[in-house]
């Protein structure tokens, strides 16, 4: 089944990034402000709003940029556990009524126990995805149910939740959900609606498309589940000084190690998403096409840290070959952040666009 683009970005509460380490106040504002509205004017679909176990509150974060936006939608991180899923529902609800029907919710469960400890989180990996399991069931049921809901469950026990507090969009808020390990790939099956990867070879795209596929036709939703991959677009003029500029990004990640998110390194990642970019930067820096796994490499993959380099055009096709293999969603950041937010806006979203439109219309006519 075919889906129309998505183009996600992402917002944070001061400039940072694995070449920008971060200085001065830990919500700057202005350049919150300044950002979100880069991407509503730039035609983004959504912005996302990470979750840091030292960082700032998602949702008020999104509540903030939400009143200086006009279309953009808002797809705020969440890990189940810290909060009962019937005050989340009424959180994620408020939200969505306050944007007028713009939120989102990416549950991520947690890939590093070091990580989850500082929130106070004991459970090992695969006993977060089973709470995960139970606490999207519940969210689910309060935000669709037209009388009280009961829950008796493993970690939750619920009696007469209900909310007030209905979501514009329906019948619920869309989620999405990120997560490699087989034990993610069940909840995923069961609830994502958008199952979100991080930037990797085509092979291992159409591999983690089927198995995901596989798992929701368990639960007979083999069509409703889209997918989302996430990239650090590299762009200029001409296709030379693109490659130029992401090998000066990379010599900058290596100034900055230990200042800049991501750049300490150390020990190998946890999490089976970070894992997988590592298995594609052991190919080559370039091991196809585009795609650039050098500064996945030099972080450790401790994020969305693999690019896409060329020209807005040659980035666009590439977006289009992924697409062939069922993504419908494209999460994408600079190193830059928020200049590269506009140049995204300015080019490669309107060129991606107009290559795809120019593709359905061929496929239409030899139909």
């Amino acid at each position: 089944m075919s889906h129309p683009l998505e183009f996600i970005g992402m917002i944070q509460p001061r400039q940072q990034s694995e070449i920008h380490p971060a200085s001065g106040p830990a919500i700057d504002p202005g350049y919150l402000r300044a950002s979100a509205q880069a991407h509503d004017q730039g035609g983004f679909d959504r912005i996302l709003i990470g979750w840091y176990s030292n960082g700032p509150d998602g949702l008020q974060l999104a509540t903030h940029a939400a009143a200086h936006t006009e279309k953009v939608g808002f797809l705020v991180a969440h890990r189940p556990g810290f909060q009962a899923p019937s005050t989340a529902a009424r959180a994620f609800a408020t939200l969505d009524q306050l944007s007028d029907g713009r939120a989102a919710l990416h549950a991520i469960s947690g890939g590093d126990d070091t990580d989850q400890a500082r929130d106070g989180d004991w459970l090992n990996k695969d006993d977060r995805y089973a709470r995960t399991d139970e606490y999207l069931s519940v969210l689910k049921a309060i935000w669709t149910a037209g009388a009280p809901v009961d829950h008796e469950g493993e970690y939750y026990r619920i009696k007469g939740a209900s909310s007030e507090v209905r979501s514009v969009q329906q019948p619920r808020i869309p989620l999405y959900f990120g997560g490699a390990s087989e034990a993610a790939l069940r909840v995923a099956g069961r609830h994502a609606d958008v199952y979100a990867l991080w930037g990797e070879t085509r092979a291992q795209v159409r591999e983690i498309v089927a198995r995901v596929r596989a798992e929701a036709a368990k639960h007979g939703r083999e069509k409703e589940v889209r997918f989302s991959l996430s990239f650090r677009p590299i762009l200029a003029e001409t296709e030379s000084a693109a490659w130029e500029k992401a090998e000066r990004i990379l010599h900058r990640i290596r100034q900055v190690r230990g200042q800049a998110a991501l750049g300490a390194g150390g020990a190998a990642p946890q999490n089976a998403g970070s894992q997988r970019l590592l298995d594609a930067a052991a190919l080559g820096d370039r091991p196809e096409g585009r795609l650039y796994t050098a500064i996945a490499r030099e972080t450790g993959a401790r994020g969305n840290t693999t690019a896409l380099v060329g020209t807005p055009e040659q980035v666009a096709e590439a977006f289009l070959e992924y697409h062939e293999l069922g993504v419908s969603t494209f999460l994408i950041r600079g190193f830059d952040p928020l200049e590269d937010a506009v140049e995204y806006g300015r080019s490669l979203l309107p060129a991606t666009r107009r290559l795809l439109a120019e593709r359905l219309k061929k496929k239409d006519l030899a139909a």
